[in-house]
């Protein structure tokens, strides 16, 4: 489950889905959804555990 971080409100609608659409019509489409690809790998960070590894020996 993702949490909508402070700043991130523009990414998303008010459900929490992600908005594919930029806020301005005059915003270049393809940036826009590089931008949101972004965020999205953003929330993937986060999710993930962070793990260490140990070498033993």
């Amino acid at each position: 489950m993702s949490v909508v971080r402070a700043g991130d409100e523009k990414y998303h609608y008010h459900d929490g889905s992600h908005r594919w659409v930029p806020p301005d019509p005059d915003h270049d489409q393809a940036a826009w959804e590089e931008q949101v690809r972004q965020h999205k790998l953003d929330h993937l960070r986060n999710v993930r555990p962070k793990v260490r590894l140990r070498r033993i020996g």
